[in-house]
């Protein structure tokens, strides 16, 4: 047996494992609780998307693609982002990576020293803060809820420092569902601009919006481009998840030192996804309104029962997470999910996965059966009230 004592990286044993996969790892194979856990799209993948990666399939199109993906993928997305105000060339600003998250892990390594300072939104998705750490960089964390947690521009200039190298933003945000509004937007471009950060933009939700209301992002705004890194993919609106295909789209500055990492770590992205894609942004339009509509009716069944058991919450504007505050069942986020779970068969997840500031809330998915949220919700609801039965009669 090795008795070495230095058998692992200090960096990787020092990393805690995602709190999203553990309350995910209790719901495997278990049929009896109802998962508003994972942020994963209930519907297949649409079937003409799935068609052309058959069709593909059989023609024996299994190869490597380029490094940088399918060019017409390149191409297709170049066209998609126009539709927002953006201009990339797609032979060298786009690069075609193993989903959001990839691409997240590779720009942070690409521009983070040991000792820059990165600014992060909490509450946050869980991959930001550990990724950031991997590189030694010094993660400024940004409580949001004080700001019903929406980022603002002044909180933001407060944190930099001359170490401040990047800012990370999510919006649509993953856990809350809030979304940036545009004037705020564009005071934090101008914060962004004025101390010369890289903002990394995090629009994997973009096209899930509800109440008629429009994705902006920062990158759009005069000037931004030289700044911006937008991270999107087709895991989310498209029901995708599977297929790990996402992108990145930046000054052709960064993407080619990005483009390096990609090389050694993950060569290409799968073909079949990446054919698959193009065909969604080609014609796959219809069902993922289809699929936005479900997600805005299944936001406001939550909406509603949350606020009518007597916990607070932001309404989500986008995504599909809703961000109750479970504070007056005197619980913390853990004791809450934990007891959830174990009591009445519904899995959350604890609002201290995603930083401090989501202590006392959190996370629900609500890309689940209609009929199952129902369901859910009244288990939820009848946690509620038990415990503040027990904790009247204390």
């Amino acid at each position: 047996m090795n008795t070495r004592s230095d058998r692992f990286s200090k960096k990787i044993l020092a990393t805690p494992p995602s709190g999203i996969r553990k309350f995910f790892d209790l719901v495997i194979g278990r049929d009896d609780i109802i998962s508003l856990g994972v942020g994963e799209p209930d519907f297949p993948t649409p079937w003409q998307m799935r068609e052309e990666a058959f069709y593909h399939l059989e023609k024996g199109e299994t190869s490597y693609t380029s490094n940088w993906g399918l060019l017409e993928l390149r191409e297709e997305i170049v066209k998609y982002l126009t539709k927002y105000g953006m201009y990339y060339a797609p032979k060298n600003e786009i690069l075609i990576t193993i989903g959001g998250s990839e691409a997240v892990d590779a720009v942070l390594r690409s521009i983070l020293n040991p000792g820059d300072e990165i600014i992060v939104c909490e509450p946050c998705y869980v991959s930001y803060q550990p990724l950031s750490e991997q590189c030694e960089a010094k993660l400024i964390h940004l409580d949001t809820s004080g700001t019903a947690f929406v980022p603002t521009a002044e909180n933001i200039e407060k944190n930099i420092t001359q170490k401040t190298k990047a800012l990370m933003l999510c919006s649509p945000s993953n856990p809350t569902g809030r979304i940036i509004p545009k004037e705020e937007l564009q005071k934090i471009a101008e914060v962004v601009k004025k101390y010369k950060l890289w903002c990394i933009s995090d629009e994997i939700y973009g096209e899930l919006v509800y109440d008629k209301k429009k994705h902006v992002s920062i990158g759009s705004f005069p000037g931004m481009k030289d700044y911006t890194v937008i991270i999107n993919g087709f895991s989310k609106a498209f029901a995708m998840t599977g297929w790990r295909i996402g992108y990145m789209a930046a000054p052709a500055e960064l993407t080619e030192q990005v483009c390096k990492l990609h090389q050694y770590s993950t060569i290409c992205a799968p073909i079949m996804s990446q054919y698959a894609a193009i065909e969604g942004l080609k014609n796959g339009w219809s069902e993922v309104e289809r699929m936005r509509v479900s997600y805005e009716q299944r936001r406001n069944l939550m909406y509603k029962a949350f606020l009518d058991m007597g916990l607070p919450c932001t309404e989500p504007e986008g995504a599909f997470y809703i961000f109750p505050d479970i504070r007056s069942t005197g619980l913390t986020s853990e004791e809450f999910a934990t007891q959830l779970i174990e009591k009445y068969q519904v899995a959350v997840v604890p609002g201290t996965c995603f930083g401090k500031g989501g202590e006392g809330f959190i996370r629900c998915c609500y890309a689940t059966d209609i009929n199952k949220i129902k369901i859910a919700v009244s288990r939820i609801a009848q946690m509620v009230r038990e415990q503040r039965r027990g904790s009247a009669q204390q």
